[in-house]
């Protein structure tokens, strides 16, 4: 006779996913990833110079062909330079934004605030005449990023205020008054594009649709103090995004300074866009797409998402940058388009997976 005492009730212990040594080992893999894809994007190009020929001929002592010293160290590695900059800077305010509003569909791009960007930059291409005496000579080549950073700043700014009411932010008042502000920058971009020159016209034309075409150590020295501090500063935000995952208030109650977490996540969103908006235009899908993917791979604790995201931005922006300037070779497409081509398909399959969360 079976008695209660007979019967095995014992149950198997759960299945415990480390996420942190996954994601630690997910970094690696990115960091070796982007390793071999920049030496691979080296090796690119319509010019038919061979890094790996130049390499060795460094190491042997032999002199290298001006023509292909100039290829290699004044236009493919400030374009690599520029590209794993930029892709990052995308994917981590990406990030940054989707922790802030709590929602995985928030973007500097969707929301208003890479318009905002491009208005600043643009009317620093244009106005740049208008401008007091003095002005122009004191920023120097810092006065593009810089007018691109306050105005995606300002963009952040109304944007947050706007769709926060009582501690309490609305996604759809968020989306929304990002598609106002988009259009508001759009409009006046145009009044500033319709009054540009010839010369300014080209560049601004091109610009708009994204590129890394006009890449040169000038401008990635200018860009990049603004946006490696925002990406070395984006990691401290970790934990305080983490809390607000739990809600403002429970964030308050963790300890969590919840309104200092806001203004630099503010600061450093419209910083790293603004800066990486003014030396490359337009780039799209980028700051939605990789946090996404990331979290399915090592779930949403920003420890582990932010630092990836910014291996993974600059792996997909420099594979993509190859594409657009070998797809159509010797002719070049403008990245902006390879970024929408291959984004938006993922966009979409997002949004279908999250259509409850965007319901009004």
């Amino acid at each position: 006779m079976t008695t209660v005492a007979d019967i095995d009730i014992s149950v198997a212990p759960p299945v415990v996913i480390d996420r942190s040594q996954k994601a630690r080992r997910l970094m690696g893999v990115l960091c070796v990833g982007l390793i071999l894809m920049g030496a691979f994007s080296l090796t690119q190009g319509a010019a038919g110079t061979s890094a790996l020929r130049v390499l060795g001929q460094m190491i042997n002592g032999q002199d290298v062909a001006l023509r292909d010293q100039v290829v290699l160290f004044d236009i493919r590695l400030p374009r690599l330079m520029m590209g794993i900059l930029v892709g990052g800077s995308l994917a981590v305010t990406g990030a940054l934004m989707q922790g802030l509003f709590r929602n995985p569909l928030a973007d500097p791009g969707l929301v208003g605030v890479s318009a905002g960007a491009g208005l600043g930059a643009i009317s620093a291409i244009v106005l740049v005449g208008a401008l007091p005496l003095g002005v122009a000579e004191f920023f120097g080549y810092y006065l593009v990023p810089f007018a691109a950073f306050f105005g995606g700043w300002i963009s952040t700014y109304v944007l947050y205020r706007v769709a926060t009411r009582r501690g309490q932010t609305s996604v759809a008042t968020m989306l929304l008054a990002g598609i106002a502000l988009g259009a508001l920058a759009a409009a006046v971009s145009g009044v500033l594009i319709y009054q540009a020159d010839d010369t300014q016209l080209r560049d601004l034309t091109f610009w708009g649709m994204g590129s890394l075409a006009g890449a040169t150590w000038t401008k990635v020295f200018s860009a990049a103090p603004i946006i490696l501090l925002a990406l070395a500063g984006a990691p401290f935000l970790a934990k305080g995004l983490n809390g607000l995952a739990l809600g403002e208030a429970a964030a308050g109650h963790m300890g969590i300074n919840v309104q200092r977490v806001k203004n630099l996540t503010v600061v450093s969103v419209a910083a790293a866009t603004g800066a990486a908006v003014a030396v490359s235009g337009g780039i799209g899908f980028i700051g939605i797409v990789v946090p996404h993917l990331l979290r399915l791979a090592v779930g949403p604790d920003h420890r582990y998402l932010l630092p990836n995201a910014a291996l993974l931005g600059g792996i997909l922006l420099v594979g993509a940058d190859m594409i657009s300037r070998t797809i159509i070779a010797p002719a070049e497409l403008p990245i902006g388009i390879i970024t929408a081509v291959l984004g938006a398909p993922v966009f979409l399959w997002i949004l279908l997976q999250r259509r409850s969360v965007v319901d009004m």
